[in-house]
């Protein structure tokens, strides 16, 4: 990894902040940050916490902004429905989203983490906050912790842990709605419990889950669980924006004392950005630390010290290893350009198969075991079967016609049309034409055209058997 600071000592790199030298959980109590950064990161997160739990409700035509249905195997993504058939187009929008995240990683690194990750929205701005204000600040949530167990210390831990699970009831029915949908969840609450066992189950583990994670697991989740924070160290270079402490001007470090006059660097050691932090580093050891999710407490903190010395802001600010080191402004690297081009074709790609996407999938299969028929007037006939999928929220009246080559006629067995219902499937049996003298080779490719309405709403191709020539 890339180091901000020219610090003889890296044993801080051998060891996580929350692990003790026995290997017992070291358990944080970070100050209550505050400042400007941190009112912006409040309000972009309220502004996320109001669109993630309003999600499942808002709809596009009539269906919902987002749906995984994993069980079902159908995804809704922004009023759009996508079948297994779809497979293509999400993997590479999976694709394109993660060559994004590398990039914004490459040139700004982790925000993502500090500023719009889940796990870090419902830790810093719903848990802990509900944390300070029962418990107060972290040296008042220490010596309760230490306190015996008298009254004051028991309503205040009920009530925590109470609101805990009730908030992460609310957040394990959120999620569950993206997947089996509002309609199923709704039936899930207001039917009896037996009714729905297996819902109930999915209901009480998602609930369980998150009230471990946020009341126990919390920062740990970001430096033992999540990938995306080890890889850190791969994506990032020296010309990567974090969030760094710059020793140029803060070293070497020294208290700052009454009427003297200071030969020392910038930083005072008064530890504040220590004590705010929420995965117990120290920012001045070095960048890139595994734990720093570039939360930007640190530098609210700095800065309000800064302004207390009278001394100019931004010790610990965004910054590079280049930037730091050699006084350089942030530059454009290769890699960054060629991320960029490639994060330009993947999206024109995707833009292209979303905009040529049909709103119904035709599957034609010549029908197993059967041989192609003489009719009495001297045209060739073959059997097929035809699977329709519905992409929309629409139903379609449907007819087939033989597009290619011409003079071929499509005979439906067992009824006069086709009803392919709002996102569903449908399938059926037909008879396809051809006169002889449209058949050039025993196996020849014939085009079906799928009407509704008289209009042409997607086309497939197969083969049709005929006799030699």
């Amino acid at each position: 990894m890339p180091t901000a600071q020219p610090k003889p000592d890296n044993s801080y790199r051998d060891s996580l902040s929350t692990i003790g030298a026995a290997g017992e959980r070291v358990w944080l109590y970070p100050k209550q940050p505050g400042g400007r950064l941190y009112d912006y990161r409040k309000w972009l997160s309220y502004g996320f916490l109001a669109v993630l739990f309003a999600g499942p409700w808002l709809r596009i035509h009539g269906l919902p902004v987002l749906l995984l249905n994993l069980p079902a195997r159908r995804f809704i993504i922004f009023g759009q429905i996508f079948w297994p058939q779809d497979f293509f187009v999400l993997l590479l929008a999976t694709l394109t989203f993660l060559v994004f995240i590398i990039l914004f990683t490459v040139v700004y690194g982790r925000v993502f983490c500090g500023w719009v990750c889940p796990q870090t929205i419902f830790l810093e701005m719903v848990f802990r906050r509900i944390e300070y204000w029962l418990e107060g600040d972290a040296p008042q949530q220490k010596a309760l912790d230490k306190r015996a167990l008298d009254w004051d210390k028991l309503w205040r831990k009920t009530t925590k842990h109470a609101l805990f699970a009730g908030v992460s009831f609310l957040i394990a029915n959120t999620f569950l709605a993206y997947i089996i949908g509002t309609e199923a969840l709704l039936r899930i609450i207001t039917d009896a419990p037996t009714a729905h066992l297996e819902g109930l189950a999915a209901m009480v583990l998602f609930t369980g889950v998150f009230y471990a994670v946020f009341a126990r697991f919390r920062e740990q989740v970001c430096t033992i669980v999540c990938p995306y924070g080890r890889l850190q160290g791969v994506l990032l270079d020296q010309d990567s924006l974090m969030v760094a402490y710059d020793y140029q001007r803060g070293e070497p470090r020294e208290k700052r004392r009454k009427n003297e006059v200071r030969t020392a660097g910038d930083c005072i050691d008064c530890h504040q950005c220590v004590q705010v932090c929420p995965t117990g580093i120290d920012i001045r050891d070095g960048a890139t630390q595994l734990e720093c999710t570039n939360c930007t407490a640190c530098i609210d903190a700095c800065n309000s010290i800064m302004d207390l010395v009278k001394l100019p802001q931004g010790l610990i600010r965004h910054a590079s290893v280049n930037g730091i080191a050699a006084g350089t402004k942030f530059r454009l690297t290769g890699r960054v350009k060629a991320l960029s081009g490639v994060l330009g074709v993947l999206l024109v790609v995707l833009v292209g198969l979303l905009a040529s996407r049909a709103n119904v999938a035709a599957t034609v299969l010549r029908t197993p075991g059967q041989l192609f028929q003489k009719t009495d007037h001297g045209t060739i006939t073959n059997l097929y079967n035809i699977s329709l999928l519905n992409k929309t929220n629409q139903p379609y009246p449907l007819t087939l016609r033989v597009l290619e080559p011409a003079g071929g006629h499509i005979a439906l067995v067992g009824t006069d049309g086709l009803l392919l219902p709002a996102q569903g499937i449908t399938e059926g049996v037909f008879f396809a034409e051809l006169p002889r003298s449209a058949l050039h080779t025993t196996n020849q490719k014939v085009r079906i055209g799928v009407f509704s309405k008289g209009q042409l709403i997607t086309e497939t191709a197969t083969k049709f058997l005929g006799p030699s020539q």
